[in-house]
């Protein structure tokens, strides 16, 4: 059980219409696990069904039907998350489940900006439920579940029972040239272990940052549709400048950086840097030091449309020392 002390972690459900969502909410209500869970759920329109749809269960259910979680019922979010700061003591976990036609990222955004729900509750992890049979019909020309996916800490690749080997191998591969940092698990009915998907900590500081050496080929050049960019560099990184760079491209490119996650060197500095954002926000704060036999490297992912690699990596370039 949770210490009533300790930030509440909330995992995001997200995904395309039909992938498996409300089947995996269910799933983690009626599974015999002992975790406390409060369920935000959100019905895209003005008559819920969801609700009809979820198991009863002793977990608190809270359906908006006055709009889309990510949009314009935001302010509800705020309000009943707020709400549950009187009551943290009855449960240890949160789920929202949006509609499949959200971008993820207000939500997300919701969680580091105000200030009471950063000192309450914790963003553990993105989830995107991801359809193995009807994922082609979408992932080329739907914003919505492009996004889903570039968001995404933990991808659930489900259905897996209606297609063959080689094309969940595609899927995979697709899934990682968008997103090289999400966690990839196959299901099927949406069942998995739910101690792999909730108080994972994937969308902490903290977790582990990964550059996929694939990322680094020509294949990964600029292109119009979103895939990842790793940075791996060992060398002290001028923080003025550094700070300047990442704002400018920020402000610049923003819109089209969906996630990006770093661990920085910065020159005359102890501790390791670490920093992660959502579109223009962005959240950095110093690490353990670095120890004596470590290699002093620098680690930056980001996962976007039109990204230019050889215009990231000339702009890291130019803040190191």
């Amino acid at each position: 059980m949770r210490n009533t002390q300790e930030k509440i972690p909330v995992t995001i459900i997200t995904g395309f219409l039909g992938s498996g969502k409300t089947t995996l909410l269910n799933y983690i209500l009626k599974e015999n696990h002992g975790k406390r869970i409060a369920v935000i759920e959100n019905e895209f329109g003005e008559i819920g069904i969801d609700n009809e749809i979820v198991i009863n269960a002793k977990e608190e259910i809270f359906e908006m039907n006055n709009g889309c979680i990510c949009c314009t019922v935001r302010g509800d979010l705020i309000r009943i998350l707020n709400k549950f700061i009187k009551r943290k003591e009855m449960f240890d976990y949160i789920i929202i489940e949006t509609t499949g036609l959200a971008d993820p990222s207000p939500v997300a955004q919701t969680f580091l900006i105000d200030d009471e729900i950063q000192d309450n509750f914790r963003l553990d992890c993105i989830l995107t439920v991801v359809d193995a049979k009807h994922i082609w019909n979408h992932i080329d020309d739907s914003h919505e579940c492009i996004e889903q996916i570039a968001f995404a800490d933990v991808t659930l690749i489900n259905k897996t029972d209606l297609v063959d080997e080689q094309s969940l191998k595609k899927i995979e591969s697709k899934v990682r040239s968008m997103n090289s940092m999400t966690k990839i698990y196959r299901t099927k009915r949406s069942i998995i272990d739910v101690d792999k998907i909730l108080n994972v900590k994937a969308f902490d500081l903290n977790s582990k940052i990964e550059v996929k050496e694939h990322l680094h080929s020509e294949n990964h050049q600029h292109d119009n549709s979103v895939t990842s960019v790793g940075i791996n560099s060992v060398s002290d990184v001028n923080f003025e400048k550094f700070n300047s760079w990442i704002s400018v491209l920020l402000q610049e490119k923003g819109r089209d950086i969906f996630r990006m996650k770093g661990i920085i060197s910065f020159k005359n500095k102890d501790e390791r840097f670490l920093f992660q954002g959502v579109h223009m926000l962005f959240n950095g704060e110093p690490d353990r030091m670095w120890k004596k036999d470590e290699v002093r490297r620098n680690q930056l992912v980001f996962i976007g449309r039109n990204l230019d690699r050889k215009e990231l990596e000339e702009g890291f370039n130019s803040c190191i020392i």
